[in-house]
This record gives C-alpha cells, sequence and structure tokens, in this order.
C-alpha cells in the first residue's frame, strides 16, 4: 500500500489555490476545484502501453448498487459500488440483485471536494452498465458530508484509493460474497472528478499504485508543477472544458502535457468544470460518457473495436475535440 504523502511546499501551495477555488461561489458548488499550474513541455520520452487483446461486452447490463463499510484506520471510507447484474437493462440501478455472469474489470472513482459519489451516478451506472464494477468511496475530509473539511486531505486521498482497490478485490475470493468470482482483478483503472482528479493523478505519481492499467481525469490537474508519472505505462484519458472556472483548461492541458504514456484529450470548447461533463441533458454528456467506456472497453477488456471507435465518437455532433496519441 502507497504511504501517505508528504506535504512539500509545492504541494502545499497547489492545495492553498484548491481551497480558495473550492470556497468561490458556483453555480454547482460540490464540484470543487484544484489549481492553475504553468504549461510545461511534454516528455521527450515515452513508453508503449501492453497492447490488449479482448472484447468487451456487445449488450448493455442491468445494474446492482451495494454500500461497503470501510475504513482505513481511523478514515470512514464508505464506497458505493455500481456493478453489472441480471435483469433488463435501462433501469434505475438497484440493491439486492445478484451480479451478472462474467469477471468484469474494476474501476476506483474519486468525487470532488464538497461532492459525494452519488454526484455522479449519471455516469458511473452507464460505466457498469457497459460491464465494469465501479467503487466510489466518500472521503472523510472533503465530501460534502464532511464533518471537519479540510482541502489538504486530498494528499491522503490516492492512499485511500488503494486501501479501497484492495479491500473491493478481496472480495473476489471471498465466499459468499455476491461479487465472489466476478471481479477482473488483473484488469483496474482510477478516474476521478476535480480534486478526485488530482486524487487519481496521485496514483500514478506520488503514491504510484502498480495495479493500476489506465487512468481518467476528468477536470482535474497535477499537485503543482514537476509531476513525475513512474511505474509501468498507463493509458491516460483527460476530460477538459475550455470554460472550466474552477480548474483551468490550461492547468488540466499541462498536466496532459507531462504523461509520457499513451493519451489522449477530449476538450469540449463550451464546457465548464461539471455540468457540461456530467450531468445528463447536456449535449456533451453523452459525448463525454461513451468516450470514457470505450476508453475502459479497450484499455480494460483490450477491445480493439472501441480503440476504432474513439476518434469518431469523440467528435460527434462538433461539441468536442480529441487530441489522440494513444
Amino acid at each position: 500500500m502507497p504511504r501517505r504523502c508528504r506535504r512539500t511546499p509545492v504541494l502545499v501551495t497547489a492545495l492553498l489555490a484548491v481551497a480558495v477555488a473550492g470556497c468561490s461561489p458556483q453555480p454547482a458548488p460540490h464540484w470543487g476545484g484544484a489549481t492553475d499550474a504553468p504549461s510545461v513541455p511534454a516528455p521527450t520520452t515515452s513508453a508503449a502501453a501492453p497492447a490488449p487483446s479482448g472484447s468487451a461486452p456487445a449488450e448493455p447490463f442491468a445494474v446492482g448498487v451495494r454500500q461497503l463499510d470501510l475504513a482505513r484506520d481511523d478514515r470512514a471510507l464508505p464506497v458505493t459500488l455500481w456493478y453489472p447484474a441480471t435483469g433488463d437493462a435501462g433501469g434505475t440501478p438497484r440493491t439486492g440483485v445478484r451480479a451478472a455472469a462474467g469477471r468484469f474489470p474494476v474501476v476506483a472513482f474519486s468525487h470532488g471536494l464538497t461532492g459525494t459519489p452519488q454526484d455522479y451516478a449519471a455516469v458511473l451506472t452507464r460505466w457498469a452498465a457497459a460491464g465494469f464494477v465501479v467503487a466510489a468511496p466518500r472521503f472523510p475530509k472533503t465530501s460534502g458530508t464532511a464533518t471537519q473539511p479540510d482541502v489538504f486531505d486530498v494528499l491522503n486521498q490516492p492512499a485511500d484509493v488503494s486501501f479501497v482497490l484492495t479491500e473491493v478485490l478481496a472480495l473476489d475470493g471471498r465466499d459468499g460474497d455476491p461479487l465472489a468470482g466476478r471481479l477482473d482483478t488483473d484488469r483496474v483503472a482510477a478516474a476521478g472528478h476535480s480534486a478526485g482528479g488530482i486524487t487519481t493523478l496521485g496514483l500514478f505519481t506520488l503514491a504510484r499504485d502498480e495495479r493500476l492499467d489506465a487512468g481518467i481525469v476528468l477536470a482535474g490537474s497535477a499537485l503543482g508543477v514537476g509531476t513525475t508519472f513512474s511505474g509501468a505505462a498507463a493509458p491516460q484519458l483527460f476530460v477538459h472544458g475550455e470554460l472550466d472556472e474552477v480548474v483551468s483548461y490550461a492547468s488540466g492541458k499541462a498536466a496532459y502535457d507531462q504523461v509520457p504514456w499513451p493519451k489522449a484529450m477530449l476538450s469540449l470548447p463550451d464546457g465548464d468544470h461539471g455540468r457540461s461533463l456530467l450531468r445528463s441533458g447536456d449535449p456533451a454528456f453523452e459525448v463525454v460518457v461513451d468516450t470514457t467506456a470505450d476508453f475502459l472497453r479497450w484499455t480494460l477488456y483490450g477491445d480493439p473495436d472501441a480503440r476504432r471507435r474513439l476518434p469518431d465518437g469523440a467528435g460527434r455532433g462538433g461539441v468536442a475535440s480529441f487530441d489522440d496519441r494513444l
């Protein structure tokens, strides 16, 4: 398990900016934010990701939902799990339904400052319907229910996510658990929005979790300049609105430029910090959901058809541009 991140001056400066952004009046204040970072040159070297080979489920699943009460030492980390389930697809996620047959990759999702996992249900249920088990912890000091909020606690969240992954993956071998025999423990990704995007990037940099095969950063940035990605190559997808009023597009692009692995960036010219990225009903929503789902299908299932769909799907309707370096 990665150890807790040290509070270096660069990280403290970055998180002070998070606090300022998160406290600013916003149309949807639970989409808390990060910091602007000067652009830096892209790395001159890159590593190729292992070439996957496989196919993702062709039809959507019904979605089940359950809660796990986890804690890392004194840090309460209640987790919402969305998973492919038996029954008719397209309905509201239900509790107490059986997992569908098969083994499904796992995606750990981190919410934004003053958010909760349920804020992202519109996206996460779609990922589950596509054939992924999504594990979303509620962080103890940055969620909307925190009794003692502390923006600097983002520094501890990568270790929280690694702990949650360990506990969730262990369910695959736990006799009697509804997900026993249903988790593909060798295919794992991390994703997050805003401060959760910072957390996600931490899992590939300062607190590298080598179990991770891919990452998705929604309206996120890195913890300061000079972030170093480490470990085996893990493809990354960034999604960012160019009108983001909390985490600037420039700071997200600067973090993207530092990624030395296969990567892509979905840019939304009319996108703000949260609503056009993650709220159903916005014209960009379907493009974001379909692009992220196909990215997961490719990186975790090894589906070549999903890889081929990415550029055209991202450009559908003219609501986004796609920088494809995968």
